[in-house]
């Protein structure tokens, strides 16, 4: 085999483990996503039953202060209003693009895949388990 035809293969089998390793990753957090989807679905119920009413959600520009409406309602999970779950179960991170647009006429974020640890690899005491953090909120909601 000549020195180009090995470089080919090698470069073949090294995109090959990339990509094994990338679907690997994938499947992964798929399977925690459906892991936090449901402890979240089942918080959502535990809100509910406690009389913990869903509130009117508003996400944060990316730059910029203020805030701006969203058509979603649910819970947040940090006091700072930065990550929310809706009525259905679904996790957003509130932060949106904040134009004159969005301003005007809102913005509407897209759900995010939730995790287990929330704020994974951030400093000391910003990572929470999803489920702690839903128990904090039950037992001290943010309120409008």
């Amino acid at each position: 085999m000549s020195a180009q035809g090995d470089q080919q293969a090698w470069t073949r089998h090294r995109r090959q483990v990339f990509e094994v390793k990338e679907q690997a990753l994938h499947a992964a957090r798929e399977a925690e996503h459906q892991k936090a989807t449901a402890t979240i679905r089942e918080a959502v119920a535990r809100f509910r039953e406690a009389g913990i009413p869903p509130i009117p959600l508003r996400a944060k520009p990316y730059t910029g202060s203020g805030t701006i409406r969203t058509e979603l309602e649910g819970w947040y999970l940090k006091r700072d209003r930065s990550l929310a779950v809706d009525t259905e179960g679904r996790y957003y991170v509130m932060r949106v693009a904040g134009g004159l647009r969005a301003r005007l006429r809102g913005a509407t974020p897209e759900p995010a895949l939730a995790p287990l640890v929330v704020g994974r690899g951030a400093r000391d005491g910003d990572s929470f388990d999803l489920e702690e953090l839903l128990q904090m909120r039950f037992e001290d909601p943010v309120r409008p």
